[in-house]
């Protein structure tokens, strides 16, 4: 008696415009065109298990159901957030019998990253088998949140979030289906995309509340922000966008674009992250990308972070803007880095070497009969400051670890290395003639 009333019910506005065929999915054409994956799969009528990779609204859950009714596979949805052991015992008991019975089964699993380790292991024989063809739908990045093993069975489908193209094409799908225009002008149009940010089912849902204000006239951007909600943006401080942008933010800044960089800064504020976790890493750029082209980097930063701390937000988030702005401006090293890490390499390479002992402490009468410091030339009493001593050990050759560049104040270092070195070379040179007019 229930299902008799069904069809009375309201039926939502993006639930009626869900597409009826696979060519009338929108912003998916690299996917669904002839020689997108997709495409191909439907051609030779063979769907091989996937995993839909997008955001919200992009169109997984269409995909998967026009997907099964075009290669005559039984659509059996499932939702991660819902379901459990019991619920996927059915299910694949299901599948078994109708695959008994000359039919296949499509299973799709709506957010499959939900889903933990154990359970995603559950789905292998059934997918190795061909008992089911596993659809499963994720938000998150694959690689972080499914098995491998689960991951080398399917084949991983990247969606794309919807352009203003494909909006546009579904704000006319929803034009045509409440038989009238909306009240906005092109402007309009643009501030409905830009509040929608890509999710085609957001749109929709906008525009549903738009349908039912009494607006006559095209109603103005700015009182659209007042009427409708901008959807939040797309951020998790702990998954994929998260690496995303920090990424975004520290490339751009190594790439000394300061407008994208203050972009990729407020959209990281925007999306909830913490301006200290921010700070840090602005702190890790002063000292691997700029170094000492800049040593005032690492003072801006850490000033930066400490104003934060004292101020909060959102005045203290200035002055981490200012030490975006500085570090974009400033000249790029990061010699220092490699350095380290050559330094570390060699550390590692030669073991425990000793010392040379002209440069070992001799606290004691013992220590300085057996040689400890002897032959050690103070520096500040050689000529021009500088003895041109050997300090590396006794067997392992000299090494250069750090090897500035013709950038910034490291110009300047490189000057004072070479004039060293030239020193070091002049003192080598009569040190070997002197011990050879000895002999």
């Amino acid at each position: 008696m229930a299902e008799l009333f069904a069809s009375l019910a309201p039926t939502p506005l993006a639930e009626r415009l869900r597409p009826g065929t696979i060519h009338d999915v929108l912003g998916q054409d690299h996917l669904l065109g002839a020689e997108g994956p997709l495409g191909r799969m439907l051609a030779n009528r063979k769907l091989a298990s996937l995993i839909l990779w997008g955001p919200p609204g992009c169109g997984k859950t269409t995909i998967a159901r026009l997907l099964a009714e075009s290669v005559d596979l039984h659509f059996e949805p499932l939702s991660a957030v819902f379901s459990g052991v019991a619920d996927l015992r059915k299910v694949f008991e299901a599948a078994r019998q109708r695959r008994k019975d000359g039919r296949g089964t499509l299973l799709f699993v709506d957010e499959i990253h939900r889903f933990n380790r154990a359970q995603q292991d559950g789905f292998l024989p059934y997918v190795e088998d061909g008992t089911v063809t596993l659809i499963g739908a994720t938000t998150e990045n694959p690689s972080f949140e499914l098995n491998a093993a689960l991951l080398s069975r399917c084949q991983v489908l990247v969606l794309r979030r919807l352009d203003d193209g494909a909006l546009g094409t579904l704000l006319e799908r929803v034009e045509t289906a409440i038989g009238r225009q909306l009240p906005v002008d092109e402007q309009g149009r643009q501030a409905l995309f830009a509040m929608a940010d890509g999710d085609g089912r957001y749109l929709i849902t906008l525009a549903e509340q738009l349908a039912g204000l009494k607006e006559k006239g095209p109603v103005p951007p700015e009182r659209l922000a007042a009427l409708l909600q901008k959807r939040a943006p797309l951020y998790d401080k702990a998954q994929e966008a998260h690496y995303n942008l920090i990424s975004a933010l520290h490339k751009s800044l190594r790439g000394s674009d300061v407008d994208a960089a203050l972009y990729y800064f407020a959209r990281m504020l925007d999306g909830g992250e913490d301006p200290k976790y921010i700070a840090r890493r602005l702190v890790r750029f002063a000292v691997e990308d700029i170094g000492m082209a800049d040593p005032n980097a690492l003072t801006q930063t850490l000033a930066a972070w400490d104003t934060y701390d004292r101020l909060g937000s959102p005045e203290g988030e200035l002055a981490i803007a200012q030490a975006v702005i500085y570090l974009g401006t400033a000249p790029k090293s990061n010699a220092g880095y490699v350095a380290f890490g050559a330094a570390k390499r060699s550390a590692k390479e030669h073991g425990s070497l000793t010392p040379p002992m002209h440069i070992l402490n001799a606290p004691t009468k013992l220590m300085k009969e057996i040689g400890y410091g002897s032959g050690y030339q103070y520096d500040h009493n050689a000529e021009d400051g500088f003895s041109g001593q050997n300090y590396f050990p006794d067997g392992m050759a000299r090494q250069q670890f750090y090897q500035p560049v013709e950038r910034g104040f490291e110009r300047e270092i490189l000057k004072r290395l070479e004039y060293w070195k030239k020193l070091r070379d002049k003192r080598d040179r009569n040190s070997t003639r002197l011990n050879s007019s000895h002999t």
